[in-house]
């Protein structure tokens, strides 16, 4: 018999190694976040992920800075009075279960039965600290989502989008799909999303030794960064460079963290390698 195969073929697993990046955070004495359910979610496969994929814990970095900047977004967000998040290929994110959250905070996630599924399992002995609802859809199912958006347009008046760990997967159409369809949906009033440019899919490819295939391939990595979704109406509000972040939060491990200290670069710069937790709202 062959040896079983090395490489990441479902996008639901790069959930699990997501998941396994916060547990390892959360571990830590000087944690950025605490996270006791991640561990459980990101289930046997997740460690071996982490090697495989991030090179081992020193490698989970851009999780862990990304997790940390969408924290503090959301938070803001709900200061600004967000009656409801809307986190698209939610997968098995845990913020409605660990964060502080206002109990009148609507959150709904959306992703694939079959994750939903799973994680409703995991997480039934545990309640959230909002109000929590999962709805399986298709997102690539333009109808579908369309329809879904118009409900939730009619039921809140200051919806918080995410798509985090979603676009890059995406065919470029697709993913301007949804920003466009999110656009049109009056009561989203801000949307976080994170994006690479195509030097770190590249490098993403070379680091795992193109391991990363099917529906786990990263595909939508705009060199322009959130720029690319100007002409559709949206208004780049912030883009933080993950790289950055995490070099001021002390998770760049040596000799990375001398590179942090050069001076920054925009999002737009041509060969540059840039990943970045993205803010946007109706122009």
């Amino acid at each position: 018999m062959g040896q079983p195969s090395q490489n990441v073929e479902r996008v639901q697993d790069t959930a699990r190694w997501v998941a396994m990046a916060r547990a390892l955070e959360s571990e830590r004495k000087d944690a950025l976040f605490r996270d006791s359910f991640a561990r459980k979610l990101a289930g046997e496969m997740g460690m071996d992920l982490v090697n495989r994929l991030s090179g081992g814990k020193r490698g989970t970095w851009p999780v862990v800075a990304r997790t940390h900047l969408i924290d503090r977004i959301v938070l803001q967000a709900v200061r600004e009075g967000a009656d409801a998040v809307l986190n698209l290929a939610a997968g098995l994110d845990t913020r409605p279960y660990r964060m502080e959250l206002p109990a009148s905070l609507s959150w709904i996630e959306v992703d694939q039965s079959d994750m939903i599924a799973e994680k409703e399992t995991s997480l039934r002995e545990s309640s959230p600290v909002c109000t929590l609802e999962r709805v399986a859809l298709d997102l690539s199912s333009q109808d579908e989502r369309g329809q879904f958006f118009a409900a939730v347009a009619g039921r809140f008046h200051r919806v918080l989008a995410i798509t985090e760990g979603l676009l890059c997967y995406l065919s470029k159409e697709a993913a301007m799909g949804i920003a466009r369809d999110l656009l049109a949906v009056p009561a989203v009033f801000r949307w976080i999303t994170d994006l690479p440019n195509s030097a770190v899919v590249r490098f993403v490819e070379k680091r795992t030794r193109g391991a990363m295939k099917g529906t786990a391939k990263m595909q939508f990595a705009p060199d322009e960064g959130p720029a690319v979704f100007e002409p559709l109406g949206w208004k780049v509000v912030s883009a933080t460079s993950i790289f950055k972040a995490a070099g001021k939060l002390k998770r760049l491990p040596f000799p990375l963290s001398l590179f942090a200290h050069l001076p920054d670069k925009p999002y737009g710069t041509p060969g540059q390698p840039w990943s970045g937790v993205c803010v946007l709202e109706p122009a």
